[in-house]
């Protein structure tokens, strides 16, 4: 391998095409996929549309943990689809029951050095054993199980040196949340994070990749740990010492950016409503009552973490004021704390269990009351996720859940008066892959009524005469564009779906952004989404791109599109642009036109792009935008999406 930093040796192993220049796109080679049942079944039936026979990575996965929830059919004619394909396509299955994508890949597939793209936006967990891990829509992911390289910009990389290690009662969780507050949710589009120092060894593999996991709400490509002796123990523990290989970066290997962390000097902190970069301590907290508190998701769900918790736990009593839920992450720890008393131990405190699946994480069950603190482990806290309107989120370590479960507030931890249980990682973990099917490369494909297909664009006219049918403010996640919860059952089915595009942005009584959207394109005009700084944040979900193409959506302007959602506006078809001069945001208003002429001169790489804006009054403006379209990436949108190239 090359010298330098471990993302620059893992994408020169990797390397296909493509420049090796900061900010270029580079194409490199994917040894696994990974997918999940919400968006793999779009995936799936992309890479049927391609008519490739089967997969052609190293290894493939379909996971089945997010749409649990079976009211109605709708969810398991998505099981029964994936179970199917998977079976015909050469991909291993991973049944419902299982456990959480991210943390049984991390257990049972990861190896270090090796790529891995997953239709899921937290598919980072992996950089926690030394992949080169990254979140990306279901169509990039089907591309790669058809052989395609896979193209990011050559990425800037941020070094965070560790220096010590954690005190009692502080978590890695904590470590990610202190990195937040320095690097908040925006700005770091193109960068790959790195760890460093003397203090990554005193890591376990599950904390690191709750720090990688988390860190894709930094808006960062992936983030990445070596792979070292804490590596190799936790490969041996799993019975996969064969898949370790050692990796770190070069003496002197140079980084764009360096933060230090001291861990000792880590304290716990939370992340408030409602957004996962608003920092605080827990001690700014203290005293504030709460009423629900979630233990689990693909960030927090460990055996540590489910260990720490039960021996906290043994012999006390879960304060009445609230409800204390735990999700294990996966069917291995659940299995391993019901063989050992741990399990027994939480269910006496009076805790519910949950099912080995993301569950809360993404509004599928255990919404909070109205006007309710809840208090969770996971990665992610904007408005509304919950299913409840109006929420009050905060994302905390499973030490401060713990102690917030015990005593019904907000409470530090290291003042809870209780020994910090000294969490032994086992030797060897229970090890027990018999729900993963093997596929045999035959069989039929079952696809149901509920079942539909992806829809197909029409290629990018020349001239756009385009309407605003919504215009929105900063950090519109793709939860805001598609929301999750009750509706995540219809996802293999885009008209139905298309109908809950923008649903929180819907005002009682007047037409929805599905009608007004539906309404422009029949009328043969184009629909035009204006937002602001870090437009598409959050989940992969490419319905947040197919779902508006479907309605007749051709561009989004914005000052800032997050990769992975810009990403799946150009596999769609859709224009990302960000405006020149971010003052002509304020200059467009909804129902106003924006006119592009000469749209296919126009887009050249580096090149501006001119609209006239032309206002409800008649009045006209020019507005300049800007782009980082590559050529293929024009190529793409010209042609009205990925599955229109021959």
């Amino acid at each position: 391998m090359a010298k330098g930093t471990v993302v620059q040796k893992i994408i020169e192993a990797h390397y296909v095409s493509g420049s090796r220049e900061t900010g270029k796109p580079v194409a490199i080679r994917i040894d696994q996929t990974l997918t999940q049942d919400a968006t793999g079944t779009m995936a799936y039936l992309e890479l049927e549309a391609m008519q490739i026979p089967a997969v052609k990575t190293e290894l493939s996965v379909s996971y089945v943990d997010h749409n649990m929830m079976q009211n109605g059919p709708e969810n398991r004619n998505d099981h029964v689809y994936l179970q199917s394909v998977a079976n015909a396509k050469g991909v291993r299955f991973s049944p419902p029951g299982n456990g959480i994508c991210h943390q049984v890949h991390l257990e049972r597939f990861g190896v270090p050095g090796k790529t891995l793209i997953g239709s899921d936006s937290h598919t980072p967990t992996g950089g926690g054993i030394g992949m080169l891990a990254i979140g990306a829509g279901g169509l990039d992911v089907a591309l790669a199980m058809a052989g395609k390289p896979f193209r990011i910009p050559y990425p800037k990389v941020i070094g965070v040196k560790l220096t010590n290690k954690l005190g009692p009662w502080c978590a890695a969780k904590d470590v990610i949340l202190h990195l937040l507050s320095i690097l908040t949710t925006k700005g770091n589009v193109g960068s790959i994070v790195e760890y460093f120092g003397p203090g990554v060894a005193s890591l376990t593999v599950p904390q690191r990749a709750t720090i990688t996991n988390m860190g894709a709400e930094l808006g960062v490509t992936t983030s990445v740990f070596p792979s070292d002796e804490s590596t190799r123990k936790f490969l041996k523990a799993q019975q996969r010492e064969a898949d370790y290989v050692p990796l770190a970066a070069d003496a002197g290997a140079e980084y764009d950016q360096v933060i230090e962390i001291d861990l000792a000097k880590v304290v716990p902190l939370a992340a408030c409503p409602s957004s996962p970069d608003n920092i605080k301590p827990i001690e700014a907290l203290a005293g504030t009552k709460v009423g629900q508190v979630i233990i689990g998701s693909c960030t927090n769900s460990s055996y540590r973490d489910l260990a720490m918790v039960a021996m906290t736990l043994k012999g006390r009593k879960v304060n009445p004021n609230l409800t204390l839920a735990i999700a294990p992450g996966s069917r291995q720890v659940l299995e391993m704390l019901s063989r050992n008393g741990m399990l027994a131990d939480i269910i006496g405190a009076g805790a519910r269990i949950l099912e080995t699946g993301c569950g809360p994480c993404i509004g599928q069950g255990q919404s909070p009351a109205d006007d309710t603190v809840t208090v969770r482990t996971f990665n992610r806290n904007f408005a509304g996720r919950t299913g409840t309107k109006g929420d009050q989120s905060y994302l905390v370590s499973p030490e401060t859940a713990v102690a917030v479960a015990l005593t019904g507030e907000f409470t530090d931890p290291r003042k809870l008066g209780v020994e910090y249980p000294d969490v032994v990682e086992p030797e060897v973990f229970g090890i027990n892959d018999s729900m993963i099917q093997l596929p045999t490369g035959t069989g039929e494909i079952v696809r149901k009524r509920t079942i539909g297909q992806p829809p197909v664009n029409t290629p990018l006219p020349d001239e756009i005469d385009g309407v605003v049918v919504i215009k929105v403010g900063d950090k519109i996640t793709t939860d805001h564009i598609m929301p999750a919860g009750v509706h995540l059952k219809l996802r293999s089915n885009i008209p139905a779906y298309s109908k809950v595009v923008f649903e929180c942005f819907t005002e009682p009584g007047w037409p929805s952004f599905a009608e007004r959207a539906a309404a422009v394109r029949d009328s043969g005009k184009a629909g035009v989404i204006v937002g602001r700084d870090s437009y598409g944040q959050g989940s992969s979900r490419e319905h947040a791109a197919i779902c508006p193409m479907y309605l007749g959506v051709k561009v989004v302007a914005a000052l800032a599109i997050e990769r992975i959602h810009s990403a799946n506006l150009i596999n769609f078809g859709i224009l990302p642009l960000m405006f020149e001069n971010p003052a002509d945001y304020d200059a467009i208003d909804e129902k106003d036109e924006l006119r592009f002429t000469d749209l296919h001169k126009q887009l050249a790489v580096g090149a501006p792009v001119r609209a006239e804006l032309v206002k409800e009054n008649g009045q006209t403006q020019e507005i300049i935008f800007k782009h980082r379209l590559s050529d293929e990436d024009i190529r793409i949108i010209l042609a009205g999406g990925m599955l229109n190239l021959k």
